[in-house]
């Protein structure tokens, strides 16, 4: 039987394969030390699951060769992509209980806030973050942050219209980004509207989160953890071509 709780040093810098299968892109890092060892990115958006287990593997040969011990498995909970969440909850838990190491949830949204806040020079210390993933017509995955990633505004599906952040954009600067934020270019038109291009989730941002979710011994139970889907699953009837 898996284990629920572990004995975790404090201080312990923890080595982690860190998952991210939330959007078109496949991504796996290996962090160790708060240091980026090894990273596999597949920016195609088809077969996650085929690439997963060979990004993981290099990684687990990296952890062979310098005799490294791995200490817990993290992987992105959403929200996102159905199928592609499924994918890495799934091998993210079968590769935490063969190794008997603790499984970390780390919300995508928030993955990508870091992101922006090491590619963005000198922030305001009052401006906020609005990572949007899409899903589908005007509809988005969001949240809202602050600078040390306090949530303002919680994850939740929401479509798009010319005052869905007048809240936030009153009090200052937001900062939108993700590949929902391309069809709020001309929706969000707000002095206080600003728009980061080209950030998609990846494994390797989410190393200071599930560093910090570890030394907190924040783990997710591998029977009953499920992904972050945000709103029901609806499956597309087939087109009939005649």
């Amino acid at each position: 039987m898996h284990r629920l709780f572990y004995d975790i040093p404090s201080k312990k810098m923890p080595t982690i394969i860190n998952i991210e299968t939330s959007t078109d892109v496949c991504s796996v890092a290996l962090t160790s030390e708060g240091a980026i060892l090894e990273h596999f990115e597949a920016f195609d958006g088809r077969n996650h699951a085929t690439l997963l287990s060979g990004f993981i593997k290099g990684c687990l040969d990296h952890l062979r060769r310098h005799e490294m011990r791995l200490d817990a498995v993290g992987v992105s909970l959403g929200p996102g992509s159905y199928t592609g969440l499924r994918i890495g909850l799934s091998e993210a838990k079968g590769l935490a209980y063969a190794l008997d190491v603790p499984l970390i949830g780390v919300d995508t949204l928030k993955t990508m806030a870091v992101s922006v806040m090491f590619s963005q020079p000198e922030l305001d210390e009052n401006v906020m973050f609005a990572p949007m993933i899409d899903a589908r017509r005007m509809e988005v995955y969001t949240a809202v942050y602050d600078l040390a990633l306090n949530v303002l505004a919680d994850p939740s599906p929401l479509i798009l219209e010319p005052d869905s952040y007048d809240k936030w954009l009153e009090r200052g600067e937001v900062l939108f980004f993700g590949n929902g934020s391309d069809k709020a270019r001309d929706v969000l038109a707000h002095r206080n509207a600003r728009f980061v291009d080209d950030i998609k989730p990846l494994a390797v941002d989410m190393l200071a989160l599930s560093d910090k979710a570890f030394r907190e011994g924040r783990f997710l139970d591998l029977a009953y953890s499920v992904p972050t889907y945000l709103k029901d699953f609806q499956a597309t009837k087939p087109r009939k071509l005649f």
